[in-house]
């Protein structure tokens, strides 16, 4: 690619139509997400298949781990991207090869104290998680691996987008999926290694994606900015401003992570392994009925931030409806299709019997709150891709500290089924209250960008 075609790619983002646009990145994204929601469910059937429920429950319950690291790359992520896309549109490659060089230093650091402290931490972690007697063995062989590798958690896609590397970002994502995909069966089945050869998996796959975007960053010329030492060296406004847009999402998947913590022990205290493995396989099943909500956000900041840093605010507005639009459309879809098709999805990781009696269940109830679940996440990103961290941390910290959690902790005491309740329950409160917030800050929004 020549200079001038990748500068092209950049400039497009302000120039050609709004939907087309939107299109073309929330496509990218959907896709990029998507083929993890796959991987999400592939590795859950390998799981449960060749190792047990229990196996599948432990690997579940370490899930919050995952969420975690991924919460830190998505922090830094999106911070920075914030940053790479305003700057871009605002004709300053050099504050944007900055931006990305010290989003990088940020996820290395924070990486290794997530590994140090988790390793260290491990067995009271564990607890906290709610593990205990075999399923905490699954859990620990699990946890332990995903921590040595958390270095390699990212692979900074949402860098490679906010230079409108469309295609890149997808491959980034294809290529590591597909990876870790392959060596499932392998090593779980093949060389017989259980939850660790899951875990290992992941853990190569990431590798790669971080190996290609190291390369992108690092090697390949024909660039709109450039990322050397110089912009690796710790800029502290820089730093400052790539986590405080960023926050954000780090504390939204945080609240994820509280919620799961929360109602695997709800689940643990009321229905022990039965409940906790039909968790495991209805919020696999929902993780990845819901990844195309996450596609659109992402694919909405690109779009948003770099004509938000043009002054472009009339495609600002546009890009902003159209992808509320397609995010509640397609969760009505999807939530119909889960309803629809509970029992033989739920039948492709578990055999007749309790758990999957409860699994068909858990996934009938939490499917009604995926009509709206993307809402919040978008109108965050939209925030986000606007540098106002202010609204975003409402939404991020108020919806789980008003909402999600009051609602869970009320429906939970109810049992199991209220436990699925709560968490439906919970997502449409968060999506009304998103909107609200939307329109009582949009004007304010695009007068203060």
């Amino acid at each position: 690619m020549t200079d001038r075609q990748a500068t092209r790619q950049t400039t497009a983002l302000g120039v050609q139509p709004v939907g087309r646009l939107l299109w073309h990145a929330c496509s990218q994204t959907t896709l990029s997400v998507g083929v993890y929601g796959i991987y999400a469910l592939t590795n859950a059937w390998f799981v449960a298949r060749g190792v047990g429920p229990d196996a599948l429950a432990g690997v579940n319950l370490v899930a919050p781990v995952l969420l975690i690291l991924g919460a830190v790359g998505t922090t830094v992520g999106v911070g920075g991207a914030s940053l790479v896309s305003w700057r871009l549109g605002a004709g300053d490659p050099m504050g944007a090869g900055r931006a990305a060089g010290n989003t990088f230093v940020v996820f290395w650091a924070t990486a290794f104290v997530v590994m140090v402290a988790g390793l260290a931490a491990l067995e009271p972690l564990l607890t906290v998680l709610g593990a205990h007697g075999e399923v905490r063995g699954y859990a620990r062989d699990y946890a332990e691996v995903l921590l040595l590798g958390a270095f390699a958690a990212t692979g900074f896609s949402a860098l490679v987008r906010a230079e409108g590397r469309m295609a890149f970002s997808t491959l980034l994502w294809v290529v590591g999926i597909l990876t870790q995909m392959a060596l499932d069966p392998l090593l779980v089945l093949g060389l017989d290694m259980g939850v660790r050869g899951a875990a290992l998996a992941t853990i190569c796959g990431q590798s790669l994606s971080t190996g290609m975007s190291m390369c992108f960053f690092f090697v390949q010329r024909r660039r709109p900015y450039r990322v050397g030492l110089r912009q690796l060296r710790p800029h502290l406004a820089t730093i400052a401003a790539v986590v405080t847009i960023g926050a954000p999402s780090f504390l939204a998947g945080f609240g994820a992570t509280m919620l799961v913590v929360l109602a695997n022990n709800q689940l643990a205290a009321m229905g022990g392994a039965v409940a906790l493995a039909a968790f495991a396989v209805a919020s696999r099943l929902q993780t990845f009925a819901g990844m195309p909500h996450m596609g659109i956000a992402q694919g909405l900041q690109p779009v948003a931030g770099y004509n938000a840093g043009a002054q472009l605010w009339p495609r600002v507005r546009r890009a902003r409806v159209l992808a509320m639009r397609a995010t509640v459309g397609y969760g009505a879809l999807a939530a119909a299709v889960l309803v629809l098709l509970a029992e033989p999805l739920v039948g492709l990781f578990v055999d007749d019997g309790p758990v999957a009696t409860a699994s068909v269940t858990a996934v009938r109830i939490i499917a009604a709150g995926l009509v709206f679940s993307g809402v919040t996440p978008m109108v965050s990103a939209y925030f986000q891709a606007l540098g106002l961290a202010r609204p975003s941390y409402a939404l991020s910290v108020g919806t789980l500290v008003v909402i999600k959690i009051p609602l869970l902790l009320l429906f939970g005491a109810f049992g199991g089924v209220g436990v699925w309740i709560g968490l439906a329950a919970g997502e449409v409160a968060a999506a009304l209250a998103a909107l609200i917030l939307l329109r009582t800050h949009r004007d304010r929004a695009a007068a203060a960008g």
